[in-house]
């Protein structure tokens, strides 16, 4: 007989975990003695739960396999609600493990008590209170499955202290091994058949080709018909933005150079599109033939409604499509790629803008300027995330971590330290609005103790800034958005952190090389000029781009 809180530990260990990050609480603490005996499962102690789910995910969007978050029952698992969903929207494979009273006698009445199985069903994929030590392996093997099986996303687990102090004969599961069906020949007929039929094709790269690893078969893909390509918010890096059939990203909701490329086209094939994300084109009826590649049939809404599926394997199916095809040499892509240009030569001028303070398009190019071709940049959530996704040129798939799904604030900070742990020799920045990066600064102390070595780069406009922004955009007067912030120079080193402070452009370039090249925690506080966003983002490139 087996304690049931031991062979919970060692289903985790059979599945591979290596980290569990959270808080844990009493109603853990069978839990956590299991877990101190643990010789492949590290205990990562974070500052709040909403942290600790955020490293989970981070994890998970990084490794393909579940992140491990541990919580107590209540205040910890309601502190588990947005970083579930940041995971559920965002397709990154997590698992919470929370507490719970004992469920078959009450110590204390309702103290605390909520019913937090049921809080958890609207946002994750799998939900489940163990009522039963002999249930722990299928249950857990379960949940992993469903964590890790596209789309992926969280699931929950609730471990009540009387059962986790149960003994059981129960053993471990061992991992099944899986693989995604291919798509159906005939399909990829129809899809192909479409493509050489149209005269100036296009792929918008989405979330879901980021998330299987279709990089190598799409490469092969474009080097091969020379079909032009644009991403969405999460599909940056898929492709070197550097190719030259790059057409952009469409960080804008719509009027940008990029959405006049997608109009130019009459056969746009979407490549893992997920309907979290905002549209980068909306279908009309006698519009473009749409051709929806990705592991799940379509969501359809009043926007979208593709023409030819082709479900299975993502890079699979981009390779029998490759093999099939044969290039129309009647495509005509040059006035999409005119459209790219002009992007360019629109956005040149601007990065070389050198104004203190910084000028948001010139700090965008000083940051890739100082990031390798590797190097991971984390964003948290604002304005200052539409000018990198615009701005930022990807080399690499999963270097550009933005979270357009939930596009939760606070998440930054986290994603960068989970991102440092992964990838230990890579350089890793946290790009962080005022606002978002201190709804968890407090776990500047976790990577400290921690030993990473990050970069947090505060852009500071003492405001929210983003919605100051629609706010002007929508024309109401500048109210209610303002407030002070911190010495965050003073706040990094109370923690044992480096902080800097930004004084001029060139001085932004000099601290980026410096603490990039320096090991340690580096927080560097970077006055944002956002006086234009209005101006560029709204009317600008609109009018521009409207003009071509």
């Amino acid at each position: 007989m087996k304690k049931a809180s031991d062979l919970f530990i060692e289903c985790l260990e059979e599945e591979g975990v290596e980290y569990i990050f959270g808080v844990p609480g009493e109603e853990n603490l069978d839990f956590l003695d299991s877990l101190s005996r643990s010789k492949k499962i590290k205990l990562i102690l974070t500052r709040h739960e909403q942290g600790a789910g955020f490293m989970a995910a981070t994890y998970g969007r990084h490794t393909g396999k579940t992140g491990v978050c541990l919580a107590t029952l209540g205040p910890g698992a309601t502190n588990f609600v947005t970083a579930a969903a940041y995971a559920q929207l965002g397709g990154m494979p997590m698992m919470m493990i929370t507490g719970q009273k004992p469920i078959k006698k009450s110590k204390q009445g309702r103290f605390q008590i909520l019913d937090v199985v049921a809080m958890m069903g609207p946002i994750t994929k799998y939900t489940h209170q163990m009522a039963s030590s002999d249930n722990i392996p299928s249950r857990v093997r379960e949940a992993f499955r469903l964590a890790e099986e596209e789309k992926p996303g969280a699931v929950h687990i609730e471990l009540p202290e009387d059962i986790a102090d149960e003994h059981t004969e129960s053993l471990p599961l061992k991992r099944s091994h899986s693989r995604r069906p291919t798509a159906d020949v005939k399909s990829i007929r129809e899809a192909v058949k479409a493509l050489e039929n149209a005269k100036s094709p296009v792929l918008v790269i989405g979330a879901g080709a980021n998330r299987t690893m279709t990089s190598r078969m799409l490469l092969q893909f474009i080097e091969k018909t020379g079909i032009p390509f644009l991403t969405t918010q999460l599909g940056k890096g898929v492709i070197d933005e550097r190719h030259p059939k790059f057409l952009g990203c469409a960080a804008l909701s719509a009027g940008d150079f990029v959405h006049r490329a997608v109009e130019a086209s009459d056969c746009i094939v979407n490549i893992g599109h997920d309907v979290i994300e905002k549209p980068p084109f909306f279908m009309k009826a006698g519009g473009p033939t749409v051709i929806h590649v990705s592991t799940k049939t379509a969501e359809v809404d009043p926007v979208y409604f593709p023409d030819i599926e082709v479900i299975g394997d993502i890079a699979n199916a981009i390779w029998q499509m490759k093999e099939d095809i044969v290039p129309n040499g009647g495509w005509a892509f040059d006035h999409m790629l005119a459209y790219r240009q002009a992007e360019v030569d629109h956005t040149a001028p601007l990065a070389a803008d050198a104004r203190f303070p910084i000028f948001p398009p010139h700090l965008v190019q000083q940051v890739r300027d100082a990031m390798p071709d590797d190097g991971i940049i984390c964003l948290d959530n604002g304005v200052y995330k539409i000018w990198f996704a615009r701005g930022y040129t990807a080399y690499r798939p999963n270097t550009v971590l933005l979270d357009n799904a939930l596009a939760t604030m606070g998440a930054g900070l986290p994603s960068a330290m989970m991102s440092a742990m992964v990838y230990p020799d890579r350089k890793v920045m946290a790009i962080c609005g005022d606002g978002g990066f201190m709804m968890n600064s407090q776990e500047m102390e976790t990577a400290v103790r921690l030993g990473l070595n990050i970069t947090v780069l505060i852009l500071n406009d003492s405001s929210y800034g983003m919605i100051r922004w629609k706010q002007a955009n929508m024309g109401f007067q500048d109210w209610g958005l303002t407030y002070g912030n911190p010495d965050f120079v003073k706040y990094a080193e109370s923690y044992g952190a480096k902080g800097h402070r930004v004084e001029s452009a060139a001085h932004l370039k000099e601290l980026l090389a410096h603490t990039l090249s320096t090991p340690g925690v580096h927080l560097i506080d970077c006055p944002v000029d956002y006086s234009e966003n209005d101006q560029i983002l709204n009317v600008d490139i609109k009018k521009l781009s409207k003009e071509l």
